[in-house]
């Protein structure tokens, strides 16, 4: 897309921003009050644990100046002071955390809902570039990562800000030198940190990357452990493995070093924080500027500064890999969306079913054209076949069909409709598609054949898995239509999914038909009975089938033949054959009824694309 392109996105998508910080500060929007909430509850919780040497101050003044009374009733002041402090840090840190605890799983529940949401408008393209698990993982990612840099700000750097801020405020109280040296420390500390952390980034960035990188090898040598014993490799892929594991090892180490002198870096400075605040307060003790209870304090100060100081360069480590994780999943899936609605766009109306290619022009890359000025028409009620070798255009003419990819030019009208100029949801409601290779989800058979329409009852469900010859392979499974099928129907043998599949599309009754080798998973037999079937639900649709095995569509009203993204022929199976011309040749080349990728020695074996 054009720099200069506006960022194109679906109307019901979310409107996430494509910055990192202002795609957290969207994800945070419906959490104002509790942010708030949150930060004054963190403010209330570091100031008390940082007021505890002032109570402590107090004390230590009183037993200085201790007269007559017993030591309880004289200090009776510091110490309910002391014991307060103690009590509402209790109480605000507990407030903090049931906020947390509220606010939490919601953020990312929110975060993640709006990423997917965002996520389910790309084009297929877009899913053909991206694993499907690494997706889901960024998804995840992202949104635990936003919560988390939400809590580093919350709970780490507003604390640790809020803890310096009064600390300096007492100290300048108590002498403007002892302010000042703080102070000082305090800036210079903080900004080295910074400065540390982000020459440290790369580093676990880098280290993040290789461990994802061998993590991905040992899934692929799981994955693959039967080829591996089949080939007597399994030492083999040891020593592949050891070395990714050695490139992890060295990794780790640039890393860990890296940190180390960080470390050195915090607990010199902080050495040199105590050593100064003791010895500064010691001169200043001695020459009576300052007295005992104050002495006190500084040195309390100095370590709860410390304590709190010591990890920032760690929390911002964290932080910067949380934001990197941010960012990631920002880049990954906040991308312009490929296909939208048009404005005004209306709901697609079929009541016929004519199909029309108006010069058609399309390329999956630019200077390849698949398809360049095709017209074809195709009549309501018509059964159509797709024939052509490896590349022809078959699938990339039903994929342009579902507005799967947008044209270059010319027109796909259906009823008279442009299908650019309707509503997407609308043309996939009423058009059904059954793949060579279908997929289903992880759950029960009942509600993957119940997905082609949500409101079937029971009856209707069964009605459309007997038409498929799905239910007698059911009704044997142990929770019969309960069944869980496996991820992407894995518990299932191709022909069983490719059955739900038709069970699905026969219960969703569209008014365009699809068939891309619908039965090719299938025996002879239950082939035919099946075929049968499909002969009596396609009724008066319009059906267009892709076909390798050219006996399936042969009883079909028209086939057309595709050659380099041209129809080279057009009409009846009888009337093709007696042509005695390309599809003549591809009938009498069939090989145990199945085309061939190309034919070596004629013109077809040209292609324009890589997809059929």
């Amino acid at each position: 897309m054009p720099n200069n392109a506006p960022f194109q996105r679906a109307a019901d998508a979310p409107p996430l921003p494509t910055g990192i910080v202002k795609f957290i500060v969207y994800c945070l929007a419906g959490f104002r009050g509790w942010i708030f909430l949150m930060m004054l509850l963190e403010t209330g919780q570091a100031a008390c644990s940082i007021l505890v040497p002032y109570a402590i101050k107090a004390i230590m003044d009183g037993v200085t100046h201790l007269s007559g009374a017993t030591v309880l009733e004289s200090l009776r002041g510091p110490l309910l002071l002391l014991a307060g402090l103690n009590v509402a840090e209790i109480l605000f840190s507990r407030g903090s955390g049931a906020v947390l605890i509220i606010m939490g799983p919601r953020l990312r529940q929110r975060t993640t809902k709006a990423l997917y949401a965002y996520l389910q408008y790309h084009a297929p393209r877009y899913f053909g570039s991206h694993f499907a698990g690494a997706l889901a993982h960024r998804i995840s990612e992202t949104a635990m990562s936003v919560n988390h840099t939400t809590w580093s700000v919350l709970c780490d750097f507003w604390p640790i800000l809020v803890t310096f801020a009064v600390s300096i405020g007492l100290l300048f109280n108590v002498h403007q030198g002892l302010g000042l040296l703080v102070a000082g420390w305090v800036f210079a500390y903080v900004s080295l940190s910074y400065w540390l952390a982000t020459r440290c980034q790369p580093y676990a960035q880098g280290y993040a990357a290789t461990r994802s990188l061998v993590n991905g090898k040992i899934v692929d040598a799981v994955t693959n452990i039967l080829n591996a014993k089949l080939f007597a490799r399994l030492h083999f892929e040891r020593e592949f493995l050891d070395g990714f594991l050695e490139t992890e090892v060295q990794a780790g180490r640039r890393t860990f070093w890296y940190m180390e002198r960080v470390r050195w870096f915090q607990f010199t400075a902080a050495a040199m924080l105590k050593v100064g605040t003791v010895y500064y307060a010691l001169t200043l003790w001695d020459s009576g500027l300052i007295g005992v209870g104050d002495f006190t304090m500084s040195i309390g100060l100095a370590l709860l500064i410390i304590s709190d100081a010591r990890n920032l360069t760690r929390r911002f480590l964290e932080f910067f890999e949380y934001v990197g994780n941010v960012a990631n999943g920002v880049e990954t899936i906040v991308q312009p969306h490929e296909i939208v609605d048009v404005p005004g766009a209306l709901p697609l109306e079929i009541s016929q079913g004519r199909i029309e290619f108006r010069n058609v022009c399309f390329s999956y890359e630019p200077g390849q054209p698949v398809f360049d000025g095709l017209n074809v028409v195709i009549e309501p009620g018509q059964r159509v076949g797709l024939v052509g070798f490896s590349g022809s255009g078959k699938s990339t003419f039903v994929s342009l069909m579902l507005r799967n990819y947008q044209l270059q030019s010319g027109r796909i009208l259906i009823d008279g409709m442009d299908i650019q100029q309707v509503l997407l949801d609308s043309l996939h409601e009423q058009v059904s598609l059954i793949p060579q290779d279908p997929s289903l989800f992880h759950r029960s058979l009942k509600e993957n054949i119940g997905y082609g329409r949500l409101a079937a009852d029971d009856t209707a469900i069964e009605a459309a898995a007997r038409m498929a010859h799905a239910d007698e392979f059911i009704k044997v499974m142990p929770e019969g239509y309960d069944s869980l099928v496996g991820e992407r129907g894995v518990k299932l043998s191709g022909g069983q999914r490719q059955r739900i599949a038709i069970a699905r599309v026969m219960l969703k009754d569209a008014p365009i038909l699809i068939l891309d080798e619908a039965t090719s998973s299938l025996d002879s037999v239950t082939e035919r009975t099946i075929q049968e079937n499909l002969d009596r639900a396609m009724g008066r649709k319009t059906v267009i089938a892709i076909a390798h095995r050219l006996s399936t569509i042969a009883h079909l009203d028209r086939i057309l033949v595709f050659d380099q993204g041209r129809i080279v022929e057009d009409g009846g199976h009888d009337q093709l054959l007696a042509q005695q011309g390309v599809y003549y040749r591809l009938w009498t080349m069939q090989a145990g009824g199945f085309l061939p990728e190309r034919e070596e020695s004629n013109p077809l074996n040209g292609s324009a694309s890589n997809k059929d």
